[in-house]
């Protein structure tokens, strides 16, 4: 017997006809967006830069357990898809300062959502 939580459905339309195309409407850019923040460490070195921490090795420290090669190329990933910017200053030695980009704050409704989703779902499966 399944329980009443199991029987509920999202509530996204997908359209008028509820067709395959519809649902692709809702499907694609929801995949776009899961393409550019996806995985176990964008949104931990966005928040990284958002909170100060704009030096490699400032990032790299205050996200435990990431190594400087998955570091580097998720900074490269987020520079690419405009949400970073890398500023090189000619000093010596050299500095490098990575900070967000304006576009970066189009994220942060859905960093707060994430983070009331979590606590929530923590909640739930943990009971706490």
């Amino acid at each position: 017997m399944k329980r009443a939580e199991e029987n509920e459905t999202l509530a996204i339309d997908c359209g008028q006809g509820d067709t395959h195309t519809d649902c692709h409407k809702v499907i694609m850019p929801v995949r776009d967006a899961l393409d550019v923040i996806s995985g176990k460490w964008k949104l931990p070195i966005i928040i990284a830069v958002s909170r100060g921490h704009k030096r490699f090795r400032d990032i790299e420290r205050s996200i435990p357990r990431i190594t400087s090669k998955v570091l580097s190329k998720e900074l490269k990933d987020l520079e690419t898809h405009k949400l970073v910017k890398r500023s090189v200053y000619d000093t010596q030695p050299v500095t490098v300062e990575y900070t967000l980009t304006a576009y970066a704050s189009t994220l942060d409704s859905v960093i707060i959502a994430l983070q009331q989703w979590g606590l929530q779902h923590r909640k739930k499966i943990l009971g706490k």
